[in-house]
């Protein structure tokens, strides 16, 4: 059982771990969007987007729902921007501390 959750764990950190989805998640930070406000937010393209979009939900990320011809997209728990807002944190120290290195 301990390794299927680790799969899990890995997977979930796998779906975060790329610089569009995590673009997708800042957008997102502000509350639920549509797919037609995302797109313009990222700068690429609408097959490109969706395949992010995808991959957050098929992880569980995030969850969608139809409105007429629009999809709407949102954070199923906001507790994930607190480990986005962790890595971030732990990234900036571990880059001042290289950059400390390399002077």
């Amino acid at each position: 059982m301990y390794e299927k959750q680790l799969d899990f764990q890995a997977d979930f950190l796998k779906a975060l771990a790329h610089p569009a989805r995590l673009q997708i998640m800042e957008v997102l930070r502000s509350g639920e969007k549509c797919v037609c406000e995302i797109i313009p937010e990222l700068g690429l393209e609408q097959s490109t987007v969706s395949r992010h979009l995808s991959v957050l939900k098929r992880e569980g990320i995030l969850r969608s729902r139809k409105d007429g011809l629009k999809v709407i997209y949102w954070t199923v728990n906001p507790d994930i921007y607190a480990i986005i807002d962790r890595a971030v944190e732990a990234t900036r120290q571990i880059w001042q501390e290289k950059a400390e290195i390399m002077s």
